[in-house]
């Protein structure tokens, strides 16, 4: 190809780059709603195999994923109740928020009675029908218990239109009766360890997830909340809400990135300047792969419609990878002296970089493989940063490094020499058997201590302060949203109900027992027509003898005209679902109604309340016909023990590909010396990764599959290299330690990130890199590296 060629095939590679980053910038901020995904649930695989179950797991998940919760608190009982109205005023002007509750309007507490009391006799609770079955029953006795009850200050029924106590009864089982929260001044509170709490919800005009939304919500709440802070000394305002999760995991993430990308660039900048000598090289192996980077973020935005927190850091660092390949032309720029030929130069390292990308792409596109939207889309942006990275210095590079460049400096020559020397000595002939053997046996008690972890929690490490208020709150209120609960399908709304309340019974022992503090279902709210109508049939034989019912009444002192009233209410109407749901006392709790499952029945959950071991919930469960546990957490964790059990077959599959092609290359009695120093770092690094007690995880696996990649390339450049630099030794293995280094400079510091997840990642690759890097001498005849 003539200068003419080079310079027209540069031209197209920059005019297609410019395209490229513009529809990026016009994906990322020109449109109304930013693609970068703050929610982690968003990038959670599909894990049920009951689809309803899946559409359930997410309706609860963002059932309360917009709404905020605030906990104002003071010792003084007036300064929380006045912080919580000044609270609730002052984010009610904010439009951010689409409501926000703290006062609650005046009402009488009879109005949650009366859409009852033409039902009061179909409501039993428990203890009244297991009293009511006995032969023993005395009306008499439990009219003269009602009668002397002490003066209820909840929602309570009038005497005379529930003498018994029967819808009293059940109304105190109810999930309103229960709580905490009790309406005190209009305000929803609770009196605890000397202190008031008040509770102030808000709902977003908008999603947790949005960039905008977040921070106008935030600076609202923060402002609002120092100035309660301030105006009602000694005021503590405690929140939790999927806002707050959101905006910690993106601020994490955004601290990630900054640190992986800054750090990372500042330290391969420098590497890279004293290496060559000159600002040229650096300018231009940063141009490659930036040119990789915007790639890699378009195509994602593309293929997704969304780009995770996950991807953003991995993204930062993959900078140190998709380097090497500008690394080694500009190697091969310098080591060529003045006999450098742009095109000579390129046919020269073409073979390697080929090579390395292809082992490359196959890492990545088996970590592709993974059912996990998140790693796809990781696997996404590496392989598309990395061939357009490589892609950059076939077409755009050679344009711009015509002249001749200063060779690579002396001392890290010289320090590459040594090291080589000193590692290829040891690691051919009878020595490096008996070393081999000496690695092996001091990494056999590392691998005996590995374990595993595959709790899904590990993608996540919320700050402990959020963590903290949460648990408070849940403690101090009893609001709090699980991840475990129970799907009950049904052919109709009345066997959805009727196979809750047999999971109910099934469910009572663990309360009784104190292993649970209660559940949340719709037939302890509306029990089943069948439950209903045997709770009738329970009443008739005393409502029989309408006479001696009179007389037990007049004898507790009722008048006559409340005692007809109470007899002409008999038998009274079923409660029904449907009608039950269009109450307002039905609004928090219509979430658990999952109506029409599409094929012909019904659905509903129910959430068992409290920390309740799985295995529990899940005996609970067991023979009950239409009923499914869902705990999603577990699920997921359970499919990332599966698949990291499937990641060592993954690595050995990568393994076997990839020695035909090095087979093709090199021939097949050397395969095993250049795969020799990928795979010992591999198992030095398990070794060493057990020694430190650090539970191997799905992220450790894959992390391994890309060890394996960039160690064969790292073999590659060096087999291919140093033929070409026979008049310096040392240079090509400098030049593969400066690939090793920014590499450590950028997927090492993932190791030091906020996400559980990558700091395994990051460990793992920090030490795969690192004794591969050390090994690769060993990939090299005697023969071939002192020639």
């Amino acid at each position: 190809m003539n200068q003419r060629g080079l310079w027209l095939r540069a031209g197209g590679f920059v005019a297609a780059t410019l395209l490229i980053a513009l529809l990026g910038a016009w994906l990322l901020f020109g449109r109304d709603r930013s693609p970068i995904q703050t929610d982690l649930l968003a990038m959670l695989p599909a894990t049920e195999r009951n689809p309803m179950a899946e559409v359930a797991a997410q309706r609860l998940a963002h059932a309360n994923g917009d709404r905020v919760i605030l906990l104002v608190a003071n010792a003084d009982d007036d300064r929380a109740k006045a912080a919580a109205r000044e609270l609730g005023r002052a984010l009610s002007k904010n439009n951010v928020f689409a409501s926000v509750t703290a006062e609650l309007p005046p009402f009488d507490l009879q109005q949650m009675i009366a859409p009852y009391l033409a039902h009061r006799f179909t409501l039993l609770a428990d203890a009244d029908r297991t009293a009511l079955a006995q032969p023993g029953y005395n009306p008499a006795q439990a009219l003269a218990q009602r009668v002397n009850e002490p003066f209820s200050t909840g929602v309570g029924t009038r005497l005379q239109d529930d003498p018994f106590g029967w819808l009293q009864h059940w109304l105190d089982q109810q999930p309103w009766s229960r709580s905490p929260l009790v309406p005190e001044d209009n305000l929803l509170t609770v009196h605890r360890d000397n202190a008031t709490y008040v509770l102030v919800t808000a709902t977003l005009n908008g999603s947790s997830y949005d960039d905008a939304i977040q921070k106008r919500a935030l600076s609202a709440l923060n402002q609002v909340e120092r100035d309660v802070e301030h105006d009602q000394p000694g005021t503590n305002v405690l929140r939790t809400g999927a806002l707050f999760y959101a905006a910690a995991a993106r601020a994490g993430a955004e601290h990630d990135v900054h640190m992986v990308g800054l750090v990372s660039t500042i330290g391969i900048a420098l590497l890279l300047l004293a290496v060559f000598r000159s600002p040229g090289p650096l300018l231009l192996a940063f141009l490659s792969t930036a040119i990789g980077i915007v790639a890699a973020t378009t195509m994602s935005v593309l293929v997704f419609g969304q780009i995770y927190l996950l991807t953003l850091v991995f993204g930062a660092a993959l900078l140190g990878e998709a380097v090497d390949y500008s690394i080694q032309y500009l190697s091969a720029r310098a080591n060529a002296g003045d006999a450098w030929e742009p095109r000579k130069g390129l046919r020269q390292v073409r073979p390697a970089l080929l090579l390395a990308l292809g082992t490359s792409l196959l890492g990545y596109a088996l970590l592709g493989l993974v059912p996990f939207s998140a790693l796809r889309q990781m696997a996404c942006f590496a392989m598309t940063g990395m061939t357009v990275a490589c892609v950059s210095v076939f077409w755009l590079l050679p344009a711009l490094v015509q002249r001749p460049a200063k060779p690579l400096s002396s001392p890290s020559v010289r320090i590459a020499l040594a090291l080589q020397s000193t590692v290829s000595r040891f690691a051919h002939g009878y020595r490096g058997a008996v070393i081999a053997i000496l690695l092996l046996l001091l990494a056999i008690p590392g691998w005996w201590q590995l374990r595993h972890d595959d709790d899904v929690h590990l993608l996540v490490a919320p700050p402990a302060s959020l963590a903290s208020q949460e648990a408070q709150i849940r403690d101090i209120t009893g609001l709090g949203n699980g991840t475990q609960f129970y799907l009950v399908q049904g052919a109709d709304e009345e066997q959805v109900l009727q196979r809750e309340e047999a999971l109910e019974q099934r469910l009572q022992p663990l309360v009784d027992s104190g292993h649970m503090q209660g559940w949340l279902g719709l037939a302890g709210m509306v029990p089943s027509q069948q439950r209903q109508r045997a709770n009738q049939a329970l009443l008739e034989p005393l409502f029989s003898q309408p006479d001696r019912m009179r007389q037990w009444l007049s004898g507790a002192g009722f008048r006559d005209a409340d005692i007809t009233s109470w007899l002409q209410a008999w038998p009274g109407t079923t409660l029904e679902l449907h009608a039950w749901l269009k109450t307002p006392l039905a609004t928090p709790f219509r979430y658990l109604w999952m109506g029409e499952d599409g094929h012909g029945g019904a659905a509903s959950l129910v959430l068992p309340q409290g920390d309740v071991p799985s295995t529990a919930l899940q005996s609970a469960a067991a023979n009950l016909p239409g009923v499914t546990l869902v705990d999603k957490p577990a699920s997921i964790s359970d499919l990332f023990g599966r698949y990291r059990r499937y990641a060592s077959v993954w690595l050995l599959a990568a393994i076997v590909l990839i020695v035909p092609v090095f087979a093709w290359r090199y021939g097949l009695s050397d395969v095993p010396r250049v795969l020799a120093p990928p795979v010992f770092g591999i198992a030095l690094t398990l070794a060493v990764l057990g020694y430190l007690h650090q539970p191997l995880t799905l992220f450790h696996w894959m992390a391994l599959m890309l060890v394996l990649g960039v160690g064969a390339n790292y073999a590659v450049f060096l087999r291919e290299g140093e033929p070409h630099v026979a008049h310096r030794p040392g240079a090509m293995y400098a030049s593969v330690l400066l690939s090793a280094i920014t590499a450590l400079l950028s997927f090492g510091l993932l190791a030091l990130s906020s996400m559980p997840a990558l700091r395994g990642f990051g460990l793992t690759l920090l030490l795969g890199i690192g004794f591969t890097a050390l090994l690769v001498p060993a990939s090299v005849t005697q023969r071939k590296t002192f020639s």
